[in-house]
């Protein structure tokens, strides 16, 4: 096959994932989906926006929203006041201004609402709260950026979304498998936006590996490895006072009741079962989600689970898989491959029976690389394939790709623009009405691929799993897992 017809390969599959036909889920989504009322009050308007802009007081440029009236930036809420946040309130604050603060730790909360970069260099005054739901009941506020610990994540999105708010959430999705089915739902009725932060979709050259792979260029027999690192290990740790300012009840939320231990909260609860998934929900919430879509497997699941790993049952002790390896099989006949990996760099292999590529956030390499990065065509065909991700002011910098014999010389900042992108696509889909990049469909088929690879990893024997049905097959262990006991009081429910 000429280079010519592998970049048409190219662009035929990659276009399939990005603009071609809906899977049954994605229009199973799309049936739930409310018509929207013929009356257009402030906050339809920006569900509608494209389709709208006429009837309301606003006026978009074709890069932002123009400053210099009052109504036209978009007031933002931000929930979780830790170190994701303080990057994502960034990035949201480009595109809109912050009005509201929430976190159950109040110190946080007003450590941030007091930073300029938020607060327009205190110009405005921003309202903290402890529980966010009396922040979502706020009228005047459009979009709430949320980066709390795991286990808060389906809880706040589904109650921001109910709220009429647009949402740009941090990964992973959900907790538990379940609670995709539950956002799903919640996405459908709502009629808003949610993006959530799996950043490398927006990442140029995980964009390119995604397209070698789906080109057939690496050959038959596609397997994708998934680099994690290792899990982290530690206790038993000692109950300590709860902190002053600390709304621990609440920052447990529908977990179980236990006592406060210090290394259970903050940066260290992924390591934690009862809130998180570990370096499965961490890491695996990016890299599986890259090497899924790689696949061609992203409007669908595995049918085939298998793993084993190194987990501490003692109590109080970091429980999550320290060390770990597994497989995920496809019914194209693909296989995902995720192991901690050891010293070996975190990224993605990406290997047929011909070539192999390698990416991570720092470079994508491989012999054949730079080969059909040179071809002017790479450039010209990898674009359209890419349904114009690459252009306009919410798409990445409109240059040649690059050529990744000097990719070392790129620094910090080419990373942080593309977090940018990915930021900017979210408000750019609230004022167009389009899908985001990391929709709740095709996110939500990746964050069961986690959760699937957790609960392979603590059964530690071969599961089957019907993608259609999205059940195990003749396995009520395993069924069971799919779920969690919600604490009364903090169920998550859709009304």
């Amino acid at each position: 096959m000429s280079i010519t017809n592998e970049f048409v390969a190219i662009a035929t599959r990659f276009q399939r994932t990005t603009r071609a036909g809906q899977s049954p889920s994605e229009r199973k989504l799309a049936s739930l989906r409310p018509r929207r009322p013929m009356t257009v009050s402030r906050r339809d308007f920006l569900r509608t926006a494209a389709a709208s802009a006429a009837m309301t007081p606003y006026f978009w440029t074709s890069h932002r929203v123009v400053a210099d009236d009052k109504n036209s930036r978009l007031r933002l809420g931000m929930i979780g006041c830790g170190g994701k946040g303080r990057d994502d309130s960034k990035l949201a604050s480009e595109h809109g201004d912050f009005v509201a603060v929430c976190d159950v730790d109040r110190g946080r909360a007003e450590r941030y609402a007091a930073n300029p970069a938020l607060n327009g260099d205190g110009q405005r005054k921003l309202d903290v709260y402890t529980d966010h739901r009396e922040l979502l009941a706020r009228d005047d506020i459009d979009v709430v950026i949320c980066a709390t610990p795991d286990h808060w994540h389906t809880p706040i999105y589904v109650d921001a979304l109910l709220a009429g708010k647009h949402v740009y959430g941090e990964k992973p999705m959900t907790l538990t498998i379940d609670e995709v089915k539950v956002l799903r739902k919640a996405v459908a009725k709502s009629g808003c936006t949610l993006q959530v932060g799996n950043q490398q979709r927006s990442c140029q050259w995980f964009r390119e590996a995604i397209a070698i792979a789906q080109s057939g260029i690496l050959g038959d027999n596609l397997t994708a490895t998934c680099y994690l690192g290792k899990g982290n290990s530690g206790g038993p740790f000692q109950v300590k006072p709860v902190p002053k300012g600390l709304d621990w009840d609440r920052w447990l939320g529908q977990t179980p009741l236990v006592p406060y231990i210090s290394q259970r909260c903050h940066g260290s609860f992924r390591w934690w079962y009862e809130y998180s998934g570990g370096k499965l929900t961490d890491w695996g919430a990016h890299h599986l989600d890259i090497a899924q879509w790689a696949l061609g497997a992203i409007g669908t699941g595995p049918v085939e689970i298998e793993g084993s790993g190194v987990h501490d049952s003692r109590e109080n002790c970091f429980n999550t898989a320290q060390t770990f390896r597994g497989t995920l099989k496809f019914e194209n006949g693909t296989r995902l491959i995720f192991e901690d990996g050891g010293e070996k760099t975190n990224g993605i292999l990406l290997q047929g029976d011909r070539e192999r590529i390698f990416v991570n956030r720092g470079k994508l390499v491989g012999n054949l690389v730079n080969k059909i990065t040179a071809d002017p065509k790479w450039n010209k065909e990898i674009r359209d394939a890419a349904g114009g991700l690459y252009d306009g002011p919410y798409g990445l910098p409109d240059v040649q790709l690059n050529n990744y014999a000097n990719f070392g010389e790129f620094d910090a900042a080419s990373w942080t623009g593309v977090k940018q992108s990915h930021m900017g696509n979210l408000f750019h889909c609230i004022k167009t009405g389009q899908k985001p990049i990391s929709d709740v469909v095709t996110v939500g088929n990746s964050t069961i691929a986690c959760h699937l690879a957790n609960i392979g990893l603590r059964l530690e024997r071969k599961l089957r799993w019907d993608p259609n049905a999205e059940r195990f097959i003749g396995d009520d262990e395993a069924n069971a897992m799919m779920s969690r006991k919600q604490r009364e009081g903090y169920e998550i429910k859709i009304a």
